[in-house]
């Protein structure tokens, strides 16, 4: 819908006014990053954050700032939000999702998110067409639908036959399966598999370290594993590997195929990439980031764009919170970060509820 003309004024008066930051953000709006030039320019990506424990509202806004002020994507990035229109990781409410009709990516960190009907169709109608997807974490387990939801398939438990393990299991390749290491006690080193270091996600990727403790996984058996999980039995990259836990699955890709086909005669790529990390202090490692960048531009059709020198580093200010239960600053709307310089996460109270 076009604002009013008094509205759209308004709207390119203040853009005037803050053109170097090329950003929009309206009061009940999605926060946009727009991007300037640069290899992404022209591809929409449509960034969606709601989990309650790894911090997306931060990972995700950073991570879209990057894409756009260094690499020319236009990025909107959804949130959660509460009556307010306060992020709130909790709420199952996430205005703007009717952006994903013309995206060209979806990148995904929900988790356990019940919505609607009528946002729920726009992410339905978006795979249909089979657009690519990036997930992040908890985007394995990103629904759990009630019994009277229309799309009860997308629930991470879903037993619906050529359906079963829902969104995370067919699209991403893997549902909620578990963790397999400890948050805050051990953190994982990503090891490059080395059959596939020639994968352009993996172009100029060196020494990828989190902070988030480790996720099981066994990918569907049409992914691709480019990184292989490492418990670490400390918070350093340099601590040695957890002695009782191998190594498993902490990044693939693949492409899906869903049971009726697509809406549309333009089925898309289908490409994805997963990974079961992102927490937001995960985003302060250089090789776990550019992974995370070649991903966007590789699912997004774009992998001849990318460079193994790329610019990836954050813009504006990052400062993420330990992540846990309930730690999300209170009372943030979207258009608090706004621009490339306003801080990730703006400043305020994180304390456990």
């Amino acid at each position: 819908m076009k604002p009013l003309p008094i509205l759209a004024a308004v709207l390119t008066f203040g853009v005037a006014l803050t053109v170097s930051s090329a950003t929009t953000s309206a009061a009940d709006g999605p926060l946009v990053y727009k991007g300037e030039e640069g290899p992404g320019a022209g591809t929409k990506v449509v960034l969606i954050a709601g989990d309650h424990e790894y911090r997306s509202e931060e990972t995700v806004p950073a991570l879209a700032r990057i894409l756009a002020k260094r690499h020319g994507f236009d990025c909107t990035v959804l949130f959660s939000q509460n009556k307010k229109g306060e992020i709130d990781p909790a709420a199952d409410d996430i205005p703007g999702l009717e952006a994903l009709k013309d995206a060209d990516l979806m990148v995904n960190f929900l988790r356990f998110k019940n919505l609607p009907d009528d946002q729920m169709r726009h992410i339905d109608l978006y795979l249909r067409r089979g657009g690519p997807v990036v997930g992040l974490r908890t985007a394995t387990h990103a629904f759990k639908m009630s019994g009277d939801s229309g799309y009860g398939r997308y629930s991470f438990q879903s037993k619906e036959q050529g359906y079963e393990g829902g969104f995370g299991r067919q699209i991403l390749g893997e549902t909620w399966a578990g963790h397999y290491g400890k948050n805050h006690v051990m953190s994982t080193r990503l090891d490059l598999n080395e059959e596939q270091l020639d994968h352009p996600i993996l172009r100029g990727v060196k020494n990828p370290w989190v902070e988030a403790g480790g996720y099981w996984a066994d990918p569907m058996p049409n992914s691709t594993t480019l990184a292989f999980a490492q418990p670490l039995q400390g918070m350093t990259p340099d601590s040695p590997p957890a002695e009782d836990k191998e190594p498993a699955p902490g990044a693939w890709v693949r492409t899906y195929e869903l049971p009726w086909g697509p809406a549309d005669s333009n089925p898309g790529s289908r490409r994805v990439f997963t990974t079961t990390y992102g927490a937001s202090e995960d985003l302060r490692n250089d090789g776990f980031r550019r992974m995370l960048v070649n991903a966007c531009f590789w699912a997004a059709g774009l992998e001849e764009k990318i460079e193994p020198d790329m610019n990836v580093s954050l813009v504006g200010p990052y400062q993420p919170n330990t992540f846990r239960f309930g730690g999300h600053v209170k009372g943030v709307k979207p258009s608090d970060m706004a621009g490339w310089d306003t801080p990730i996460p703006p400043a305020g109270d994180a304390k456990t509820d």
